[in-house]
């Protein structure tokens, strides 16, 4: 009988001492899991993230002196906080305490300076936001983590959000308009949907004048093959064209080039297409031939309208209202650069209008039907009647026939846009379309500023397209098209950078041949205000370009629902208007109107 009970006994024992040792191992295991902070019990303390959020109220209250170490503090985030006395410690609830709710830990506060580790003060613990449940402290009252708590008794969600990075040049979308990163070259990268470069080229922008062994050094280690070279005074850049030797893809090849600290800027070498299909077919519509002009009384003729204007099938020249325009201005000498495929120089419509040529490309093609027909439309002067008749038309041969199409890239734009600015060229008529592209517009941005009017085809993408440029750029004035009845064409791009229409439906042209046809898209639309914009210039030459923004906005006529709208932007453009309105004196700037700040 006593051997059996010396043996509970011992039982008994063992079991008591198993359980203290457990006891005493958790409270270990939970003060090393949290850095020792908290002395008493705290079961369920590891579980914290499955817990409800600390009250944003209490987070929102605290003392921002709360949220940073004092000098001689034992821990970061404590200054500030009641002292407890060592009655109102918890303890262990087997000697008689009682369980307090877990503290949230104050940890570092994003975008504030850390103490340095001298005078007693500890620097933030780098693990502490990362345990489970907690997440870093955002400025006071903020806190990120599990069920955050934001302002004032909100909680959203359960994830752990981070502070958002530095905003990168270009590596979103491809646009650029992120802004410049913090250090290193402005590097361009396509988003994954954008394919509208060339594959194994990149082009490259120094500031200034690079030593020509520097370029050879970065070519050297990125496996890159120099093609063409050009030195742009307007922006102080210099520009490189160059392979890709070894059949990387161009996303990998920029990235790389991030840390090259001498390099100001890297791209894809971007394409662009004209804004409307052009066959090099001969054309079969032949225009009828002009009315003869009945005699008129000379005193009915004094003071009289011009003679009827063009061609009958030119219906855009009432549109625009160019009979009334034409008697006070024709665009005399006014030089308007027209970027575009091969000009046919000797085409009857266009003898006397060319004031220049440049070849972007630098190889031999024939006249092409789009630039042909982009020329005449501003400056026609035979059967046809251009929008400005007695403009100058610098003729700048960008596109090339490639395959079925007809497009430029990244570096014969440029190289376009420099002569153009070299010329003294008042207007630039762009009736392409094509991707963001940085370097391009900083090189518009430089026209810009120069006085140069620069105006762009909207696309024929259609309604559901995302902008394409030139056309979107801030510094461009977007044009889109309509038909003979004011009906916005079916493939017009929309969007709230469009700022004036223009017919662009079944309009008749001069193509290489010579010959007539009729095109339909937002090209044709472009260069009729590039007309207008001519006949305005030569009215009032000291204008600066966002005054004829301003005139061209303030004087259409309205299209569409009431005010401005994404499809014809502030409404039909009015050439006649635009010149009463110089005469006034009386433009101000719409104040619904986008400009190049709005966009």
């Amino acid at each position: 009988m006593r051997l059996v009970r010396r043996a509970h006994f011992v039982r008994g024992f063992s079991l008591a001492a198993m359980a203290a040792a457990i006891a005493v191992v958790s409270t270990a295991e939970a003060a090393a899991q949290f850095g020792g902070r908290g002395k008493g019990y705290a079961p369920g303390r590891a579980g914290f993230a499955t817990q409800r959020a600390v009250p944003a109220p209490n987070v929102s209250r605290m003392p921002r002196a709360a949220t940073m170490p004092s000098a001689g503090s034992k821990y970061p985030g404590r200054a500030g906080l009641p002292q407890r006395s060592a009655a109102t410690k918890p303890t262990h609830p087997e000697a008689g305490g009682t369980r307090r709710p877990p503290r949230m830990p104050t940890g570092p506060v994003v975008g504030e300076r850390v103490p340095p580790h001298d005078g007693g003060v500890r620097p933030p613990r780098p693990g502490w936001p990362n345990r489970p449940g907690y997440g870093p402290i955002v400025g006071p009252g903020v806190v990120i983590g599990s069920g955050v708590a934001i302002g004032t008794g909100v909680a959203i969600g359960s994830a752990v959000a981070a502070p958002p990075p530095p905003p990168q040049f270009g590596g979103s979308g491809g646009s650029g308009a992120g802004g410049p990163p913090l250090a290193g070259p402005a590097i361009n990268v396509p988003p994954a949907n954008e394919q509208r470069f060339i594959p194994n080229e990149v082009v490259l922008e120094f500031a200034g004048n690079v030593p020509a062994q520097a370029i050879a050094d970065l070519a050297r280690r990125h496996r890159l093959a120099r093609l063409d070279q050009l030195s742009l005074a307007n922006t102080n850049s210099t520009y490189f064209r160059v392979r890709i030797a070894d059949g990387r893809p161009v996303r990998a090849v920029l990235a790389g080039l991030r840390g090259e600290t001498a390099l100001r800027a890297g791209q894809p070498n971007y394409l662009y297409l004209v804004a409307q299909p052009a066959s090099d077919a001969a054309a079969t519509f032949t225009p009828p031939e002009p009315a003869t002009p009945q005699p008129v009384p000379a005193a009915a003729a004094a003071g009289a309208l011009p003679a009827q204007l063009g061609d009958p099938a030119q219906y855009a020249l009432t549109k625009l209202r160019l009979q009334e325009a034409h008697g006070l201005t024709r665009g005399n000498n006014v030089l308007v650069a027209v970027i575009d495929s091969g000009i046919d120089a000797s085409h009857p419509e266009l003898r006397g209008v060319i004031a220049g040529t440049f070849d972007a490309l630098q190889k031999t093609e024939k006249p092409h039907v789009h630039g042909t027909a982009m020329a005449g439309t501003i400056a026609a002067r035979s059967r046809l009647s251009g929008v400005a008749p007695a403009a100058r038309i610098l003729a700048i041969r960008a596109f090339g026939a490639s395959g079925g199409s007809v497009e430029a890239n990244t570096f014969a734009v440029l190289k376009s846009i420099d002569h153009a600015m070299g010329q003294n060229a008042r207007i630039i008529n762009m009736s392409f379309a094509g991707p963001a592209d940085p370097g391009f517009a900083r090189a518009l941005a430089a026209a810009h500023a120069r006085g140069i009017v620069l105006v762009a085809a909207a696309g024929n993408f259609g309604a559901k397209a995302p902008p394409q440029y030139p056309a979107a750029d801030p510094n461009v004035i977007a044009v889109s098209a309509t038909d003979a009845n004011d009906r916005l064409f079916a493939a017009s791009n929309r969007g709230n950078h469009i700022a004036v229409a223009a017919p662009g439906v079944d309009i008749l042209v001069a193509v290489p041949g010579p010959n007539y046809d009729l095109t339909s898209g937002t090209s044709v639309a472009a260069a009729h205000v590039s007309g207008v914009v001519a006949l305005i210039l030569e009215r009032q030459p000291s204008l600066s370009p966002d005054a004829v923004r301003r005139i061209l906005l303030a004087t259409a006529k309205d299209l569409g629902p009431a005010g401005r709208d994404d499809q014809f932007g502030a409404g039909l453009a009015d050439a006649y208007g635009a010149l009463l309105a110089i005469e006034s004196r009386a433009v101000a700037a719409p104040a619904n109107a986008p400009g190049p700040s709005a966009r």
